[in-house]
């Protein structure tokens, strides 16, 4: 990791963490100290019995795209510094227990984080060859509503980049799963980028030859494209709005695009209708009602992943 950041152009260097690993860290100078993070965890599961973890999707993929968003980056001065953090100790045993090292970076350097940037499981395609690119070119960006201008940003951004499409949705439809649940802990306000988990999640099967390379690389360039934006706009205020309405879109877009190949597609596509009924003006449903929307994307992940 530290040659892969000294080859895109940067000087890094590890922050050593409780559970005897570090964080790899380097920092690309603002105007201003203050600072857009971009993280990803290096480390998985590695050798359990005779079986080899690869890590290819969870989270090499996600390594790789910011590598490359640093090498974007890297002679760029506009606006607030940027913060290239690989993130040490983010599986288990370590996640939510407090040792986790984005967990141990935030006590430390809380202060000067504007906005966080956090990616996991971005490197495959949603879903087989088979379904529509509408579909497998798909992106989750959570959290977007949890800040001011955030989820406009993203939306304007959604197919900026050929080969992905960004799709804002709830942080809440799935538990935190990744490095961005201890920058919401603290309120600094955050983007979890996923395609969520695939069949070979966790897996000695997840290796390189599944991944996505073009959705990669347009990834890695939708991402420089959207820190390149936050780095300049005003400071934005951490809230805790919900985004039922604008999930339920989303989720509507990918179900009208599989409805040719699933028969079971108008099944969803009728309690999709049903939830934005019941959603106030604000777009909210009532609170017994927004687990639904988490268990048609869990559906949807479990069929496609």
């Amino acid at each position: 990791m530290i040659d892969a950041l000294r080859g895109a152009g940067l000087d890094p260097y590890e922050q050593a963490i409780s559970c005897g690993g570090a964080n790899v860290l380097a920092t690309i100078p603002g105007e201003v100290d203050r600072y857009v993070l971009v993280g990803a965890h290096f480390d998985h599961l590695g050798t359990i019995g005779r079986d080899i973890y690869h890590g290819a999707d969870d989270n090499a993929a996600a390594v790789g795209v910011l590598v490359e968003v640093a090498r974007s980056l890297a002679r760029e001065r506009d606006g607030r510094g940027v913060i290239i953090a690989a993130f040490d100790a983010e599986e288990p045993p370590y996640y939510a227990s407090g040792a986790m090292g984005s967990q141990e970076f935030v006590r430390a350097n809380r202060a000067a984080i504007d906005f966080m940037v956090c990616m996991d499981l971005v490197g495959h395609r949603f879903g087989s060859a088979a379904v529509p690119d509408e579909v497998g070119a798909s992106l989750f960006a959570l959290g977007s509503e949890r800040s001011s201008g955030t989820h406009a940003l993203v939306g304007a951004l959604k197919r900026a980049e050929p080969g992905v499409i960004v799709r804002p949705a709830d942080a809440e439809i799935i538990p935190p799963l990744s490095d961005y649940l201890a920058f919401w802990e603290r309120e600094i306000p955050f983007l979890f980028l996923s395609a969520g988990r695939s069949r070979v999640y966790h897996t000695p099967d997840d290796t390189p030859e599944k991944l996505d390379y073009g959705k990669l690389a347009a990834t890695a360039r939708w991402l420089a494209r959207f820190v390149r934006t936050a780095r300049t706009r005003e400071a934005v205020a951490f809230h805790d709005a919900r985004l039922d309405r604008g999930t339920l879109d989303e989720v509507g877009e990918l179900v009208e695009a599989l409805a040719p190949l699933a028969p079971e597609a108008a099944i969803a596509q009728a309690m999709i209708r049903e939830l934005r009924d019941a959603c106030d003006r604000a777009g909210n449903l009532p609170e017994r009602r927004r687990p639904e929307v988490g268990r048609l994307v869990t559906m949807l992940e479990t069929r496609l992943g």
